[in-house]
């Protein structure tokens, strides 16, 4: 009797939940390929469209997760499963894990707002939260960063959308700020040929906006003059330092002095 109750239970069972669960599987499995059809179209219009590469794959991500969702959801409806209930129950969760993660949705939302209205890109040179850097990658909680010391920066994103950020590749071009000081005996007119020249002669400085160079203060020991360059942000570094050195050898060869601070000491 135990036997044949069991027997008419399952059969029952199967008669009608079976085709909920065949139904519910075929959906899961037809949804899925569907999803991944919509997310390869979309990567190849982000790919015509010239999206930003550090947007594509955050808006890839989340679309997919979306779309996975709804599919969730409408599997889980199809074999009966309560949908207010479990969206109240989904919703009551989302609310804890935001409570406790509210630093790292604070990161979320600032990856967000970065990706979104672009104040930095990957590849600019930037100031931020104390350092300077290439933006390497911006992800969706971290943007990423490689100082000139070749040193790797992983920056929160809520922290790098609410403060200050200097993006010194808006313009496309840099001014390199450099100081070189010549001695009170040397021709100030002569220094800045030599300087000039020095400019002129690398490959990395632009043509335009021209350099410049002029006396930006009286030392102690020195006239004190500016030179200002202009490099691509990427060119920054390798500009500053070669003129420098450049710099250095063409006053040496000119005859012009640098000269360093020196104390006369008096005898009474």
């Amino acid at each position: 009797m135990n036997v044949t109750n069991l027997y008419a239970d399952l059969q029952s069972f199967i008669f009608n939940f079976g085709p909920k669960l065949l139904g519910a599987i075929l959906v899961w499995i037809v949804g899925s390929w569907i999803i991944k059809l919509v997310l390869k179209a979309l990567s190849k219009i982000f790919e015509r469209t010239k999206l930003d590469k550090s947007l594509k794959p955050f808006l890839l991500s989340l679309t997919g997760i979306t779309f996975r969702l709804l599919l969730a959801i409408s599997v889980l409806g199809m074999l009966g499963v309560e949908m207010t209930s479990f969206i109240a129950l989904l919703g009551a969760a989302g609310l804890a894990i935001g409570m406790a993660l509210s630093g790292t949705l604070q990161n979320f939302a600032g990856g967000v707002m970065l990706l979104i209205f672009k104040p930095i890109k990957v590849d600019d040179l930037i100031e931020t939260q104390g350092y300077i850097g290439v933006v390497k990658e911006i992800k969706i909680f971290v943007t990423i960063l490689l100082t000139p010391e070749n040193k790797t920066v992983i920056l929160p994103n809520g922290s790098v959308a609410n403060g200050e950020i200097t993006n010194y590749a808006t313009e496309g071009n840099i001014r390199v700020d450099m100081e070189f000081g010549i001695s009170y005996n040397d021709s100030i007119d002569e220094a800045k040929k030599i300087l000039y020249k020095v400019m002129e002669d690398h490959p990395l400085v632009l043509d335009s906006p021209k350099a410049f160079v002029g006396v930006v203060g009286l030392g102690d020991s020195s006239v004190n003059l500016a030179v200002r360059p202009y490099a691509k942000p990427g060119d920054y570094w390798t500009v500053y330092f070669d003129v420098y050195e450049e710099g250095k050898k063409a006053l040496d060869a000119g005859g012009i002095e640098i000269p360093f601070p020196q104390r006369v000491v008096h005898q009474a």
